[in-house]
């Protein structure tokens, strides 16, 4: 057995296409170098992006498939803000480039703007307000109608959603919902009585969507739905342009079906042409529900921060492009990291990568979800052997043209542990597999390589020895180290099942050249030894 190489790694650099908040750059400075290209033109934005590891944009900037390309070293595309509308997510994920937003960044900003425009539209503010300053004073025509007591169809029940649906609560307005992914119980918490979308259609005197935009929520309020609402409705959009269907809304509105609307969001941005813009009753704005000061902040800074953990190679679990199943609770966030690094160590100690790699998620956390540690198991693995860049996104892909395999499988029992992540796999012919736990005291831990018990904290600098078992072999080895000025920091010594030999896990401080490896083979009892560099 032999060590691996140690590589060196510059920082990275991040080109900043759109203005983010100072903080964020704050974020980004310690771990990158930053390069501010804030009103670039397309074509110095496309040469800046040459050896960029990440970039970061808000809607303005078109990320396509020709500036993905444009850019071999990118790893982490960051959008501050919630939608990637403007961003090839296809082009991306093939390129094995991570897409992060900031999903959480404008929740409050968009709750507030709904209800801003809710009460705007009911009480016909920009109406009064536009013929006040020409000089008219009018009271009687601008008669507007309360929310109090009004039935509010909610249609989406996710963050803002829910946001919108409390806030209306303390207006006095009953709540109704729609949403398919949200139970009735989780529904009934929130103070939100779960309906169908016909029941949400026939019975609400207001609707709000907090829908995403796809092909399924594409003109989702059109003419059809329209002539199920009750007469008199009251719409309002501050999701995405396109759920609704504008012409379908005016022709609505024209007619009486349809009473009023307030629209945030248009099929085509940025646009001054809708046929809702002549009607009186709508109360128009030009995409402003994350428009606050708070919430451009806040996606500047949580966009930063995904992008610098992304780059010093953390899984970012709200990357819009990983498909890692339900959502990673945060009893398993400690065991990713071991994961990956038992990724690694797996193809130090096999030398070499296996055809299948089976990531078995034993004890409590055979309740988990079992794909986000595969994939860091698999990033480990791949990162060890490879001199490029490996991702979490390009990992599968890199994983397939190897002729890597991963099998995901989850067993309640554990012995001795809590929860166990266990890697196996065959090479060369030969059946190998590694384990690994997380001690709050100790953190990751090697607890099991080839079937030999151990307990050595993983650090950065781990030595595996196989060796006879017999008297006086670990003093020589402790001998050998400490004449090379090596300090051992933890030692853990497990004997094979049959009895035939031991295996001696080390942690140390420094690495060990290949020549010191030999050396230490030359030793008497040595049967076989390898340097595992995790820094």
């Amino acid at each position: 057995m032999s060590s691996l190489p140690f590589r060196a790694m510059s920082q990275p650099k991040v080109v900043v296409a759109e203005s983010i908040a100072d903080a964020g750059i704050a974020i980004l400075s310690e771990p990158c170098d930053v390069d501010i290209a804030v009103g670039a033109d397309r074509d110095e934005l496309l040469s800046r992006l040459g050896d960029a590891s990440g970039l970061i944009v808000r809607s303005t900037t078109s990320v396509d498939r020709e500036m993905i390309e444009a850019a071999p070293k990118l790893e982490v595309i960051g959008r501050a803000g919630i939608g990637v509308d403007n961003i090839d997510l296809d082009a991306a994920t093939e390129h094995g480039v991570l897409v992060v937003n900031a999903p959480n960044a404008n929740t409050i900003s968009a709750a507030e703007h709904t209800l801003a425009l809710l009460l705007a539209q009911a009480r016909r503010v920009p109406e009064a307000d536009s013929l006040l300053r020409a000089g008219t004073w009018d009271r009687k025509r601008f008669q507007g109608v309360e929310l109090h007591d009004k039935t509010l169809g909610v249609l989406g029940l996710g963050k803002i959603g829910t946001l919108v649906a409390q806030r209306a609560s303390a207006f006095g307005m009953r709540i109704i919902g729609y949403d398919p992914f949200v139970s009735a119980e989780r529904a009934r918490r929130l103070g939100v009585e779960l309906v169908d979308l016909g029941t949400l259609f026939a019975e609400s005197e207001f609707i709000t969507i907090h829908l995403p935009m796809t092909r399924e929520t594409r003109h989702l309020v059109d003419a059809d739905a329209i002539a199920k609402m009750r007469d008199g409705v009251r719409i309002v959009n501050v999701a995405r342009g396109g759920i609704v269907d504008e012409g379908a809304l005016a022709d609505a509105i024209r007619s009486g079906k349809v009473a009023g609307a307030a629209i945030d969001v248009f099929e085509e941005e940025p646009t001054t042409k809708s046929p809702l813009f002549g009607l009186d009753e709508v109360v128009v704005t030009p995409h402003l529900g994350a428009s606050t000061i708070e919430a451009q902040d806040k996606a500047g800074i949580a966009v930063a921060q995904a992008v610098a953990d992304a780059l010093r190679g953390e899984l970012v679990l709200s990357a819009v492009n990983l498909q890692l199943g339900p959502d990673v609770s945060e009893q398993i966030r400690p065991y990713l990291p071991l994961a990956e690094q038992l990724g690694a160590i797996f193809c130090a100690f096999s030398h070499g990568l296996p055809t299948e790699l089976t990531v078995c998620a034993q004890g409590r956390l055979a309740d988990e979800p079992v794909r986000p540690l595969a994939l860091a198991a698999l990033r480990g693995a791949l990162a060890s052997v490879s001199d490029s860049p490996v991702s979490y996104v390009n990992a599968p892909v890199i994983a397939e043209r190897r002729g890597v395999r991963v099998v995901e499988e989850a067993q309640p029992e554990a012995v001795d542990f809590h929860s166990i992540v266990r890697l196996s796999g065959v090479v060369d012919g030969v059946a190998r597999t590694v384990a690994g736990t997380y001690m709050a005291r100790k953190g990751p831990v090697l607890i099991d390589v080839d079937g030999y018990e151990m307990e050595v904290p993983i650090t950065e600098h781990l030595l595996l020895v196989r060796n006879e078992d017999v008297p006086g072999v670990i003093g020589r080895i402790g001998l050998f180290l400490g004449d090379h000025g090596v300090n051992i920091s933890n030692m853990v010594v497990g004997r094979d099942p049959r009895g035939a030999a031991a295996m001696m896990g080390l942690a140390i401080d420094r690495p060990l050249s290949d020549t010191e490896i030999e050396e230490l083979l030359a030793v008497e009892g040595i049967n076989a030894a390898r340097y595992i560099d995790l820094s």
